[in-house]
């Protein structure tokens, strides 16, 4: 009955986390992206064109993809300096972004961050990055939609069930 009643709460986050990318405008010394899905990519070069961020970390990079490649309307964003923008190419997870990115955000000296991931994964991503990054460094969460704006019933079951195991050794 317990593990019914932590599933219904995980699962009730996982639905109820707003899209922040519509409606705050935040800043931060840098971004974090997670790969994975449709438009957190592009979502984080927008942060970055517009400045309100210094530095974008783009985690979960296949390690053979260079950013061109990634990114290839780079063009477009005028100004932009290869140089602001780090890829982590490592992790294969979640948990793994996490880490990885720890170690790149405390070498830039980021002091905040905006965590840019899917409305889906925000939950489980914001719980994991908040038990690796130290209390001193906010983490900014910044929610895209990939696809459709409403989740699907075993999308977000699916998603509650990862964020369940999470909770057992992550967060």
């Amino acid at each position: 009955m317990a593990i019914l009643f932590r599933f219904s709460s995980e699962y009730r986050d996982v639905i109820d986390e707003p899209v922040t990318s519509w409606t705050q405008t935040h800043t931060a010394d840098c971004a974090v992206v997670l790969t994975g899905g449709a438009g957190r990519v592009r979502e984080g070069f927008d942060l970055l064109s517009n400045q309100h961020v210094k530095k974008l970390i783009i985690s979960g990079v296949n390690p053979n993809s260079r950013l061109r490649e990634i990114m290839p309307v780079w063009s477009f964003y005028g100004t932009l300096r290869e140089d602001d923008v780090v890829l982590e190419k490592r992790s294969e997870t979640t948990y793994g972004n996490a880490q990885q990115s720890l170690s790149i955000v405390e070498a830039l000296r980021c002091r905040d961050i905006i965590l840019v991931t899917s409305r889906l994964h925000m939950h489980r991503s914001y719980k994991t990055f908040r038990g690796a990054f130290p209390e001193n460094i906010e983490i900014i969460k910044h929610a895209v939609v990939a696809g459709r704006y409403e989740v699907g019933f075993f999308e977000a079951s699916f998603e509650a069930l990862k964020s369940l195991f999470y909770s057992l050794w992550a967060y």
